[in-house]
């Protein structure tokens, strides 16, 4: 398994409120996580921080080798529902950081077997040589929008409330993931990234520079370019996992 990540404020923002982490919690098992801070200059990025590190300290205490796929949602559910519990009391007990919160999505990786946990619009895509697959969905205004039929998937790329999202960590005392299930053939990528990346970027694009780039090290950054030639008014940032 082999995985490359990258950040970068974007073009426009002086701070950096997008979060993540890489973590090999054993020989087979790899945790991803990217959260997405919102809330200000004061708090989004500790709301994105602080989600990232408590869910991921969370799953690593709960975690370990052979349990089954079952299990494995439970205490990702437990994991999203601590970093929540402890981004909104944050939010709660200092006016500084009242309103922040975070999109956090996550996949735990075991070999070819993937689990996938999603709050808010930070997306996992799937990609190989036959294609790109969006897995998780986004909880927000345009997707909702989308499910009813009142907007096409191309309008929403450019409809004035896109960045609105209907879900995300620490703004409810309580909150629900989707949890997502992946079978990972030899050579397939998963993509982790923020809208700072999938709102100037494209899926076919994406595709293109994950299968028929010169490298796959160099892809988040290629990815990240892509952006910034576009103005990159948010934060970016991308995880590449090739199994």
């Amino acid at each position: 398994m082999q995985h490359w990540s990258l950040t970068d404020p974007g073009c426009v923002r002086t701070q950096n409120q997008d979060a993540y982490l890489l973590k090999q919690l054993d020989r087979n098992t790899l945790l991803c996580v990217v959260c997405d801070g919102m809330g200000g200059a004061k708090s989004g990025n500790i709301a994105s921080s602080l989600a990232v590190d408590v869910f991921s300290q969370e799953l690593k205490r709960n975690y370990h080798a052979g349990m089954d796929m079952d299990t494995v949602d439970q205490i990702l559910q437990r994991a999203v529902k601590l970093a929540n519990f402890t981004v909104f009391d944050q939010s709660c007990q200092f006016e500084e950081f009242s309103g922040m919160g975070t999109t956090l999505v996550a996949a735990l990786i075991r070999g070819r077997q993937v689990a996938v946990a999603n709050v808010g619009d930070s997306r996992v895509y799937r990609v190989n040589n036959d294609g790109i697959w969006q897995v998780t969905v986004d909880h927000s205004l345009v997707q909702l929008m989308i499910q009813r039929g009142e907007l096409t998937p191309e309008r929403a790329r450019n409809f004035p409330g896109k960045n609105y999202i209907t879900r995300a960590i620490g703004t409810e005392p309580t909150v629900q993931c989707d949890i997502f299930h992946l079978d990972l053939q030899r050579g397939d990528c998963l993509l982790l990234c923020s809208d700072g990346l999938t709102n100037l970027v494209d899926d076919q694009e994406i595709l293109f520079e994950i299968v028929h780039g010169v490298s796959k090290k160099h892809c988040c950054q290629r990815l990240l370019d892509i952006a910034k030639n576009r103005g990159a008014p948010d934060n970016v940032t991308s995880i590449l996992v090739q199994v």
